[in-house]
């Protein structure tokens, strides 16, 4: 059997059967400090597909970097067959500010395809999109919800993209939510160049959600064993098929105010359900935010300080409220009795 190639990145060899972390260079700062994006690549020993796993696309959500680095921990990595490029912190300024967004308040999530002479967020979509993404047969992006808000563990796909549908099955989050691709998103340059992304959202902004985390390298593990790179030690399976909710919508405060909230993520209500209250300062004006119809709570504001409009409760559509209930039930009860690591796993 003839050796595999090195595989090599930015000028860089990795030889099959090792690992090493590559620094990329993006900009200097004004105090001539260098910025870089670091790709820790695992190359296999045995030829199979390249899978890029990313975080920290916006600054601010770091639960995304932590499901990285569990998951470069894993025993299972050592004989994988393939080849890893896993970016922990893609917008190295914004993680640096605890910040969602660049130094020039530009959204790099908007910023795809970028270019090589642009604005700093034109050359760090470039760069990523060149080195990283355009070097991969599929990825997985990490999110969390903006600071103030939650959301339940949930996989994202555009469209009826059979095959993105069955790795955001075998990925195994509770929800699967049907989302349109915005102009300048990561996805949806992805998507023009052949290179399916499957879209992970979970917890909150600059917090960590450990259930959250669980799922997210759960999911990861489990996709890479359906495209052929990992075995099955160590990969569970989905006791219940996610939730396929093709809708969803942002419930409003009615009012400003105090926010008290009597539903969360995960909950299941009917429609006509009484979820929240806001009332003023003083106790003299309540209104209650009822549910439109039947759903599944996807987001959450955390924040109990509310103005008219403000988003409070993303609730997704759903077609059988048995199975939901029962799918949810199935997913905590899982989550809390897997362990996150197998100590045979752990390097």
């Amino acid at each position: 059997m003839p050796k595999r190639e090195d595989f090599v990145i930015a000028g860089h060899s990795v030889a099959p059967g090792t690992r090493a972390t590559v620094e990329l260079p993006v900009a200097v700062m004004s105090d001539h400090t260098p910025v870089t994006m670091s790709v820790h690549v695992v190359h296999g020993r045995r030829p199979g597909p390249v899978i890029f796993v990313s975080a920290a696309i916006h600054g601010d959500e770091v639960i995304g970097v932590e499901i990285v680095r569990r998951l470069l921990k894993l025993r299972q990595l050592g004989s994988i067959a393939g080849t890893i490029l896993a970016v922990p912190i893609v917008n190295t300024f914004g993680f640096l500010n605890h910040s969602r967004y660049l130094p020039d308040r530009r959204d790099l999530n908007r910023s795809f395809p970028g270019s090589a002479g642009g604005s700093l967020a034109a050359r760090l979509a470039h760069l990523f999109l060149t080195e990283v993404v355009m070097r991969s047969d599929i990825g997985i992006d990490l999110h969390s919800a903006a600071i103030h808000r939650m959301n339940l563990p949930q996989i994202r796909i555009a469209g009826q993209d059979e095959q993105l549908m069955e790795l955001a099955e075998t990925f195994g989050a509770p929800v699967i939510l049907t989302s349109g691709l915005r102009d300048g998103s990561l996805r949806a340059e992805a998507a023009k160049r052949g290179r399916p992304i499957l879209l992970y959202e979970a917890g909150e902004g600059l917090r960590f959600d450990e259930m959250g985390a669980r799922a997210g390298m759960r999911g990861i593990l489990r996709v890479m064993h359906k495209i052929g790179m990992v075995g099955s030690r160590g990969v569970s399976k989905p006791r219940s098929a996610p939730l396929r909710c093709r809708k969803s919508e942002w419930l409003r405060a009615p009012r400003g105010g105090l926010l008290r909230a009597f539903r969360t993520t995960g909950d299941i209500v009917g429609e006509g359900d009484v979820i929240a209250a806001v009332a003023d300062p003083f106790g003299t004006v309540e209104s209650e935010i009822l549910a439109p119809r039947e759903g599944i709570i996807v987001g959450r504001a955390n924040m109990p300080i509310v103005n008219e409009g403000d988003a409070i409760f993303h609730l997704a559509e759903m077609h059988s409220f048995a199975r939901a209930e029962s799918a949810m039930e199935q997913y905590s009860a899982q989550l809390e009795a897997d362990p996150l690591f197998d100590e045979d796993e752990i390097i």
